[in-house]
């Protein structure tokens, strides 16, 4: 099979599909080793993971997905369109998912093991929501970047005697 069938058959590289297999072998062998010492807490763990996110995280993120498409849609089209969606999802993934991680020390939850981080824990939320604004802070600069370099190659590349912007 030639490399562009291959392509097409699967869609991306052969790295891609390796990768691919490495990570679901290791998945297989931690639900392997996980189920030899506890299968009905895993299974029950498993089936809420499940619920939880089909039926309350995923229509709530489609939502806030949805509501910040709708909100930031109306954008003048002078500045070169770059798509900014990825921006804005990524470092709210990011931060959504240390919150799921740490939420109980970053909401002070944490009775059960009061000492075994060995810091304050009146510390977590502020760290939390210092990495957030970095996270932010460092799309928002990236999506700067893109957003320069796209007016560049613009007026780079502009039909002579056709307006553009300083």
């Amino acid at each position: 099979m030639t490399m562009t069938r291959f392509l097409r058959w699967y869609g991306s590289g052969p790295l891609h599909l390796l990768v691919l297999i490495c990570s679901f072998a290791l998945a297989a062998y931690a639900l392997v080793r996980l189920f030899a010492v506890r299968p009905v807490e895993v299974a029950i763990w498993f089936v809420g993971a499940a619920i939880l996110h089909d039926l309350i995280l995923l229509p709530l993120y489609s939502l806030a997905d949805l509501s910040a498409r709708a909100v930031l849609r109306h954008r003048p089209t002078r500045p070169p369109r770059v798509p900014w969606i990825n921006y804005l999802r990524v470092p709210t993934f990011l931060s959504g998912v240390l919150l799921i991680v740490w939420f109980p020390l970053i909401l002070d939850l944490s009775e059960l093991y009061p000492s075994a981080a060995r810091l304050p824990e009146n510390v977590y939320l502020g760290r939390w929501l210092a990495i957030t604004a970095v996270l932010f802070g460092a799309s928002a600069l990236a999506f700067a970047i893109k957003l320069r370099r796209a007016a560049r190659f613009e007026q780079k590349h502009a039909a002579p005697g056709e307006d553009t912007p300083p």
